[in-house]
């Protein structure tokens, strides 16, 4: 199961590095909102995927083998709580760039092909 999971992290971060070296704007944006996917992912999976272990609880005698870890949890939440927060900058950003250029490539001019 973990050579499936780091597939699918290594997969999709080489496309967000894939759409990223590309000249529109919005597969910039695509392409870094697939890295910050791969990377919650990675963040997540490094702090075990548990199923059927409740979170911490205050109770009286706590044992850590029988919950589950909060920290990567919360770390994951709090990025992407602050990806969406970026990524809506950037597209504010890309369309007052299209309005002042005319264009949507990243360096003004249309792509040869």
């Amino acid at each position: 199961m973990e050579i499936v999971f780091a597939t699918a992290v290594g997969v999709t971060f080489g496309a967000g590095i894939w759409l990223i070296l590309r000249p529109r704007t919005f597969q910039l944006i695509t392409g870094l909102l697939l890295m910050s996917y791969a990377v919650n992912l990675f963040i997540f999976g490094m702090g075990r995927l548990w199923v059927d272990r409740p979170p911490i609880t205050p109770h009286a005698p706590i044992d850590p083998a029988q919950f589950a870890d909060p920290l990567p949890q919360g770390l994951v939440l709090t990025a992407i709580v602050i990806g969406f927060a970026t990524t809506a900058l950037y597209l504010v950003m890309m369309i007052g760039a299209r309005g002042l250029t005319g264009s949507d490539h990243v360096d003004g001019e249309e792509p040869r092909e």
